[in-house]
């Protein structure tokens, strides 16, 4: 039986004054924790949320996105995992894909959620949450007077849990589908391929709304560890955190290595209680990563998920300080992947070049919008699109992506979609999006426009123009103008003729 709410329960049961989430100058214990959860559960049971329901997130890396997801678990309503970097547009599509009875989100949202057209339940966190029409304040759901809801006997592990979103090739992203046995499994996975025990303390730089942040947490909590905080991320912030906290793991990406090694007094701080660093979310940086290690003796645990398949490959712990750089790891006990002929979908030789393929019980059940080319093979094996083989002792080594899909810190973005926002504008007659390599976030969008006649090409008011209806992360660094967008016989863009 897989019962998300679980993983917290037995920790609560097992270490109840230990240190569980660290937030600012905050300190909650396992204990606190779990009796907020209730409360919350409690409350929006309260409400009206029932088991099935979906209830959409759209909060920091603050403790009330661990009290609301927790809650929900609860209650055995699902999650969806909204960015607060999104825009009305993207709300809005979220909103229309898993049709949410509720809303939890930070009170800066408040606007553009309501623009968005927000569900009947609203309820707000943060300092300013109280006054806005429509909104209740998050504080009513944590205090209390209601009793816990009763535990439902019943199995939940095909239950629906949460709703991250991984962008597709054609469009819009997708919600994925993950149950209470999918994100279970991935946690435990997780946590035992890292090593966490109740003697670590962990990192949570990147978004919670991310699947990382969901394994993060969740690993953590099932090990007894504890976890810190940050709403936002700030290199300085970051490594006084490290000797402060006397953080053990320290959870980065792309960004977050690249600030480290770009640090001009990193050797000052004492990093003595780092057992490690891990990289997930975008390739390691080679160079990157034996900077930091040559300037503080800090080693590296690469690692390879999806949103679709959290955990597909870590590499191991107990062979620190010898980390293969090059390879993103072993796949863990129950994850198989080999590579297939990307055309035609046939397994080939280990060894050999090809799309990579993966099963696992941890994989996700499906996408919202439902329909399109399926992305499993059968078997139940999953396509990731990257190209890569796997040796013949299993490391597995990712070379190229088969997809289109332009990752920038770990996020997915879509060319198709900002296309599609980019071609709305009046400035421009046609465009294309692409992706390019970037030292600081692994990769970054650039994109190519043909000017609309009579317009002066300008940069900046492109940037602007899309600034208004997308995410940071999905803004191109680079325009650039040209004559035409290259394009086969049936209209498809050519990206690679774009790439730099």
């Amino acid at each position: 039986m897989a019962d998300y709410d679980r993983i917290l329960a037995d920790a609560a049961r097992r270490w109840p004054d230990k240190a569980a989430l660290l937030a600012g100058a905050a300190v909650h214990t396992y204990a606190e924790v779990a009796a907020t959860v209730d409360a919350v559960a409690a409350a929006l049971a309260a409400r009206g949320v029932r088991a099935g329901d979906r209830v959409a997130l759209c909060l920091g890396n603050d403790p009330e996105w661990v009290f609301a997801f927790f809650a929900l678990s609860r209650l055995r309503a699902s999650a969806v995992m909204m960015s607060t970097a999104w825009m009305a547009h993207e709300i809005g599509h979220a909103f229309a894909v898993t049709g949410p009875t509720a809303v939890i989100a930070d009170a800066a949202k408040a606007p553009l959620i309501d623009e968005a057209g927000r569900p009947a339940l609203a309820i707000l966190a943060g300092a300013d949450a109280d006054g806005r029409p429509g909104w209740h304040p998050f504080a009513e759901l944590t205090a209390g007077g209601s009793p816990a809801p009763p535990r439902d006997p019943a199995d939940p592990s095909g239950s629906e849990l949460a709703l991250p979103f991984s962008s597709g090739t054609t469009g819009l992203p997708k919600a994925v589908r993950h149950t209470h046995r999918s994100l279970t499994v991935a946690t435990i996975q997780w946590r035992d391929a890292l090593g966490v025990t109740d003697d670590d303390r962990l990192q949570a730089l990147t978004p919670l709304s991310h699947i990382l942040g969901i394994v993060n947490v969740g690993a953590t909590f099932a090990a007894g560890a504890t976890i810190r905080l940050f709403r936002k991320f700030s290199p300085r912030t970051m490594i006084e955190s490290f000797e402060a906290d006397r953080i053990t793991i320290g959870m980065t990406v792309a960004p977050i290595a690249a600030a480290l090694a770009a640090m001009g007094d990193l050797e000052r701080f004492r990093l003595d209680s780092l057992r490690y660093l891990n990289w997930s979310a975008t390739p390691v940086n080679q160079d990157i990563a034996r900077e930091v290690t040559r300037r503080t003796g800090i080693g590296w645990v690469p690692a390879y998920g999806t949103t679709e398949v959290p955990i597909l490959a870590v590499n191991p712990v107990d062979r620190l300080p010898r980390t293969r750089l090059d390879s993103v790891g072993l796949p863990p006990p129950g994850v198989e992947i080999e590579a297939v002929d990307p055309a035609t979908g046939a397994f080939l030789p280990r060894g050999a070049t090809g799309e990579l393929v993966a099963r696992s019980p941890a994989a996700m059940s499906g996408y919202l919008p439902a329909g399109g080319p399926s992305p499993f093979l059968d078997g139940g094996w999953y396509r990731t699109g990257d190209i890569g083989h796997v040796e013949p002792e299993g490391w597995v080594v990712v070379t190229d992506r088969l997809k289109d899909l332009i990752r920038v810190s770990g996020h997915q973005v879509s060319p198709v979609e900002v296309e599609t926002v980019l071609a709305a504008s009046p400035l421009v007659a046609d465009c294309a999006v692409f992706g390019a390599p970037d030292d600081r976030r692994g990769e970054v969008a650039c994109a190519a426009v043909v000017p609309a006649a009579g317009w002066e090409p300008d940069a900046d008011a492109i940037r602007a123009w899309l600034a208004e209806r997308l995410a940071p992360y999905k803004l191109p660094r680079d325009v650039h103008f040209v004559a035409r967008i290259p394009r086969t016989a049936s209209g498809k863009v050519q990206r690679r003729l774009l790439r730099p």
